[in-house]
């Protein structure tokens, strides 16, 4: 399976002292160091299934056009009326995915679309969960405009993650479902469309990234 390049630092960090712990316990004939080494390779085999990237429906075949996919793998949250004073300006519907330390944590674009805003904001580290996490923790947020319509949607960090990784920026173009980034250790994605959208999911309803229909435009014409 594919593991995205972020991860093998994490990967391979522990790696190291193990092999010199086993190493000298070959050499010396105790037991001990090869036992603590043990705990060091079960934290990179935990890091290479944190960092995995599975492809998933929307790298074999196009979405719908009309289709807005989960960005995320995890657990919705939230679905339709937007939480107090955290949807951007103006009137929309919000789905927010929680990711836990388990699930896939590449993040993917959930509409396509140029990005024609982008923004980072520094903040806290509530847990995920927490409602105020969605307007105090660290965040970035994409702006994605195809014609008329707009999504926005945020990477928002949790109580491990510590850092966001977006690698997408103003002016450049993303197709529906296509990688974009990830957050390291648990966190949550809120995604943003108008209210003429037709909401597909429910709150506790486990979704996939880049597989999972969130909401639904109107059909064209």
């Amino acid at each position: 399976m594919r593991i995205d390049p972020a991860g093998w630092p994490f990967i391979a960090g522990p790696l190291a002292p193990a092999a010199l712990l086993s190493t000298a316990s070959s050499l010396s004939g105790r037991r001990w160091p090869r036992r603590v080494a043990w705990p060091l390779v079960g934290l990179s085999a935990y890091m290479a299934l944190f960092f995995r990237d599975p492809d998933r429906r929307c790298d074999r075949e196009a979405p719908a056009p009309d289709d807005v996919l989960s960005p995320a793998d995890g657990v919705v949250m939230v679905a339709g009326e937007p939480q107090e004073g955290v949807a951007p300006p103006g009137e929309w519907q919000q789905v927010s995915v929680f990711l836990s330390v388990v699930d896939v944590h590449v993040n993917r674009s959930p509409y396509s679309g140029e990005v024609v805003e982008s923004s980072y904001r520094k903040g806290s580290f509530l847990a995920a969960y927490r409602k105020e996490s969605a307007h105090r923790n660290e965040r970035s947020e994409l702006w994605l405009r195809e014609g008329d319509r707009t999504v926005v949607f945020r990477q928002i960090v949790g109580v491990l993650a510590r850092r966001i990784v977006t690698r997408t920026g103003v002016g450049q173009r993303l197709a529906t479902g296509e990688r974009m980034g990830l957050m390291k250790f648990g966190s949550r994605m809120d995604v943003f469309v108008p209210p003429e959208c037709e909401i597909t999911v429910g709150k506790g309803k486990r979704v996939r990234g880049g597989e999972t229909v969130i909401a639904r435009w109107p059909a064209a014409g």
